[in-house]
């Protein structure tokens, strides 16, 4: 039986994107990491040295970054996300 892959998500308290995201991940069953860039630096440049983005939210399944909440409700609708959550 194989495990799921860790999904982190750099996120925002005010950001409604992430509330989207995180409820799309919910339905799912799954809970994130979630590392929050409200007034800490250091996380957010993490998040941007890492995703090449400067907005919230930025997921990452795994190693892969699937990108932002837009991303995510994509790979949703194209049939794709469950495959990714569940190799």
């Amino acid at each position: 039986m194989s495990t799921s892959p860790k999904v982190l998500m750099y996120s925002s308290d005010f950001c409604p994107f992430c509330h989207k995201a995180m409820r799309l991940l919910s339905s799912k069953g799954i809970e994130p990491e979630v590392r929050s860039v409200d007034g800490n630096a250091a996380i957010h440049a993490e998040m941007i040295s890492r995703s090449g983005r400067h907005t919230v939210p930025q997921i990452f399944i795994g190693e892969e970054h699937v990108g932002g909440c837009d991303d995510l409700h994509a790979l949703e609708r194209q049939n794709r996300l469950n495959a990714i959550l569940n190799p």
